[in-house]
């Protein structure tokens, strides 16, 4: 246990006078550190010996930094070795079998770019939507359409109007602001657009909830096409036509279109050649999708790939002046490239100023207008960053001093920017592991953004809660509503409430998942540019996790002014490897040379002054999970020399833990604990016991007959044998086979 950690113990134990529980213990950052061996220790100090029995080891006894458990995929053995002869290479047909693909053709239908576009007439009134559009073309009737302030509703505003635009429709556009209006069609743009003479209005992004501004519409004599992408309500809006593909009562086959995928199919049906369409619009699709975290499968990987081209050598001016001002010209545009440099920049517009900045930008026509545009989205990028490290500083210390306990974070701020909110709840869902809820106040009234965590529905919560609120909307994992003050407190109640009985429920316990465990000796430059198959990579293709186990540290340092950590490794066939851990530089203090850790990473080529080499891009760290090495042997997995001599167990190790079962069980002969803590508390009490060896050793007693083995995940319940069982060691076929004997 590292120095740290100790400290923690026994401050804990002072404040308690020894005597404490699982609800005692409490780290910050939601780290949980060596909660096991701390359990061992009270209870000696309360008189008992060894790991409690009743105590709740619903935690994984090895700190992580971000999650408390990992979920490690099995590639089979067999599908991998089809995989290779299929033309994959060794690391990426262990992702794809971890994913479920049992042979080369699975592969290719998983990863095809070349999908078949639905039909868009299968979306649900898409028919009509195309009627009441052709028939305002036909009678010159003014057009609006109405967006979103985001990248999806940006994109999808843009893709409409020129599209509208080029079939010679009088067209304009609105886009809310985010401060003075909101999300979403509101009755004050409503009007003046009727005011305006706009007889069209065709939303896009948004809509799938304005019941009472479709109403609206209908009173002053203006149509209303609804195209959206979010979840509805059990009422539909009465407009000329609702296109959704959410709809209870949809025909078409997928429901992860974008909100610009929508806006996309709509200008397809109204062309009549939906590949032409795709070839003029999948820049704007490529974004919006990206940017929106929607699915890479089907026909929005297809899309997201012709867009990908596309953003190579763009064609649309707006979009080569801002890959220009962001300084990628000549560089890879990827799916991270829109997520991390372009989507901030462009949601910038909509966060700081308006979004209408970012509309220009991509219906320019004129250069010096489009450098002058992606400038200034530049610099508003620059100035959300600055805003929303004030706000995140001002939020999380109200966590700490006002709302330390609470299963949901509600907090209201009288001078926050409504336009950065929705990233400073994200950063604080990340690090005190609860749904978030951030509500910018203005008089009696408040406007918020939420982000999930661990799975925790927000549209349903929001739903369950629409007394308390004026209007709300969105996903399940992304929402925003207003409030009235009044109800702010019984609404913090009331979320909390849900958000415990989701977390008891055991739903929403945090996880990484990874694709599977892997041999440094994969880790090769070839084998990780062989994993670019996979790109693009996004929601529902994720860039592989990998995870390494039993590393070792050689050298720890800080870089990036102490933000960032930059670790040497030595794997355990001898291996080594550097390291990246962006954000962990205080992680720095509790790991030393010549800890063990297991790292889960996404790998990665690392390209600096001219010089090659293969870096762990670190997603999370744990202390070394010995159980994880006897796991991969039951699974048949071939190991290194070096790796089955520290499974094979010594008659003194099997001693080792039968005598310490015999010291932990509680009168019944009973036994309840975790796998790892068991291993690493066994080894706290023979030192000289390797903690690889204890799950051999259990298995090899159970084999015996000395003790009955139940397992619950990582949970174990051992039941000892009466002192009448003898038995030899060799009995065991297990002991033998570790031994390298028949």
């Amino acid at each position: 246990m590292d120095k740290n950690a100790c400290e923690k113990i026994n401050i804990v134990l002072k404040q308690t006078k020894g005597k404490t529980n699982a609800r005692n213990l409490r780290f910050s950052g939601g780290a949980v550190l060596y909660r096991a061996v701390f359990f061992d220790i009270i209870k000696r100090k309360n008189g008992g010996t060894g790991i409690c029995s009743g105590v709740p080891w619903n935690v994984d006894v090895a700190f992580a930094l971000k999650y408390g458990t990992w979920k490690i995929g099995q590639p089979d053995a067999a599908a991998v070795a089809a995989l290779e002869r299929g033309g994959y290479g060794a690391l990426t047909a262990r992702v794809l079998s971890a994913r479920g693909c049992e042979t080369a053709e699975q592969a290719e239908a998983l990863l095809r770019t070349d999908s078949p576009l639905e039909e868009p007439l299968l979306l649900r009134e898409m028919d009509r939507a195309v009627a009441a559009i052709e028939q305002a073309l036909r009678d010159g009737t003014r057009i609006a359409v109405f967006g979103d302030y985001d990248v999806d509703g940006i994109t999808a505003t843009c893709l409409l109007t020129d599209y509208l635009r080029s079939r010679g429709a009088d067209c304009t556009y609105h886009i809310p602001g985010r401060l003075e209006e909101g999300y979403g069609l509101n009755a004050g743009a409503i009007r003046e657009l009727a005011a305006q003479g706009v007889g069209l209005i065709v939303s896009v992004d948004c809509g799938i909830t304005a019941l009472e501004e479709a109403q609206l519409c209908r009173e002053l004599g203006v149509r209303l096409v609804i195209t959206d992408h979010h979840e509805c309500k059990p009422t539909l809006p009465q407009a000329d036509a609702v296109v959704d593909p959410h709809r209870p009562d949809r025909t078409y086959p997928h429901t992860d279109l974008s909100g610009v995928g929508v806006a996309f199919k709509l200008a397809a049906a109204l062309e009549g050649d939906q590949d032409a369409a795709a070839r003029r619009y999948c820049d704007l699709v490529c974004l919006g999708t990206v940017a929106d975290v929607m699915p890479l499968r089907g026909e929005n990987r297809r899309l997201v790939v012709m867009g990908l081209a596309d953003l190579q050598r763009p064609h649309r001016l707006g979009l080569r002046a801002l890959i220009e001002a962001c300084s990628c010209s000549g560089q890879p545009i990827t799916a991270g490239t829109i997520g991390y440099v372009l989507a901030p920049r462009i949601n910038a517009a909509g966060r700081m100023e308006h979004a209408e900045l970012a509309v220009q930008l991509f219906l320019s026509d004129d250069p010096a207008q489009a450098q002058e545009l992606a400038e200034t989205l530049c610099r508003l990028n620059r100035e959300r960053q600055s805003t929303e490290s004030e706000i995140y500083r001002e939020a999380s210390d109200m966590v700490r001093r006002e709302h330390p306990d609470d299963s949901a974070i509600v907090l209201a701020g009288e001078n926050w920017h409504q336009g950065v909110i929705g990233i400073v709840a994200s950063r604080l869902c990340e690090e005190f592991c609860r749904p978030t809820f951030l509500i910018c106040m203005n008089g009696e009234h408040g406007k918020a953004s939420s982000r999930s965590y661990g799975g925790f529905n927000l549209f349903r919560s929001l739903q369950e809660l629409a007394p308390l609120l004026e209007g709300y909307g969105g996903h399940e994992f992304a929402a925003g509503f207003t409030i009235p003050r009044e109800n702010i407190d019984v609404f913090r109640q009331e979320m909390c409430r849900r958000a415990q009985a989701h977390r008891e429920s055991g739903a929403g316990q945090p996880a990484l998942e990874i694709d599977c465990a892997v041999q440094a000796r994969l880790l090769t430059e070839p084998e990780i540019a062989a994993l670019d198959r996979l790109e693009p990579c996004g929601a529902g293709c994720p860039k592989p996790v990998l995870c390494l186990s039993g590393a070792g540290i050689e050298r720890v340092s800080t870089v990036g002014g102490g933000k960032h950590l930059r670790l040497q490794l030595r794997s355990a066939d001898g291996v080594s490897l550097q390291a990246i851990y962006f954000s962990a530089g205080a992680l720095a203090q509790r790991l030393h040379p010549g800890d063990r850790v297991d790292v889960a990473f996404h790998a990665q080529i690392n390209e600096f002054r001219n010089v090659r080499s293969v870096q762990l891009n670190v997603l999370d760290l744990r202390r070394y999970a010995p159980a994880g090495l006897f796991d991969r042997y039951r699974e048949g997995e071939r190991l290194t020399g070096a790796e089955r001599a520290a499974l094979a167990p010594q008659r003194s190790d099997v001693a080792d833990v039968w005598r310490y079962l015999c010291r932990a069980a509680d009168r019944s002969r009973t036994l309840h604990c975790e796998r790892s803590a068991l291993c690493l508390a066994v080894s706290t009490a023979s030192p000289r016991h390797s903690p690889e060896r204890t799950l051999p050793c259990v298995a090899i007693l159970a084999e015996l007959h000395l003790l009955t083995v139940r397992r619950d995940g990582a949970m174990l319940t051992l039941t000892l044998a009466d002192g009448s069982v003898r038995s030899a060691l060799e009995n065991s076929a297990l002991y033998r086979a570790l031994k390298g004997e028949s």
